[in-house]
């Protein structure tokens, strides 16, 4: 008859989790700004992501369709005596995201809120003229 053993994969993680060191993958790669971007018949709104940065750090450009946000993340670093980091996983420095709307914004009208890591951006539309046949004289 055969012998049955009880195998437990999470006793094989704890047991070696102490002994040898934890290897993560380097991801050097700086994060990009998740957007989500809406269009009504007046205006586009964008919601941005940007979680723990000031909105002092936050810099909106609109040129035409063209809008721009660039933030910075600083590193505050703290530091306790007899504590060791281990591991950062956290990115700290500069990002920056441009795109094109379908229609040029009226920048003089466009409003900017931050709240909760949220950039929220109502782009109204500038008003089209029409267009129109001439006459010749």
């Amino acid at each position: 008859m055969a012998n049955l053993i009880r195998h437990d994969p999470l006793d094989d993680l704890f047991r070696g989790f102490f002994v040898r060191p934890v290897e993560f993958a380097q991801d050097t790669e700086a994060p990009s700004i998740k957007l989500d971007v809406k269009e009504a018949a007046e205006n586009f709104t964008v919601h941005a992501e940007l979680p723990g940065v000031k909105k002092e750090d936050i810099h909106v450009h609109i040129d035409g369709p063209i809008v721009s946000i660039a933030a910075e993340r600083k590193e505050e670093k703290e530091i306790k005596e007899g504590e060791k980091v281990l591991r950062t996983e956290r990115y700290f420095g500069k990002v920056s995201r441009s795109f094109q709307l379908g229609t040029d914004i009226d920048d003089a009208r466009a409003v900017a809120k931050f709240n909760d890591g949220v950039l929220e951006l109502t782009l109204p539309k500038k008003a089209t003229t029409q267009a129109r046949r001439l006459t010749i004289n």
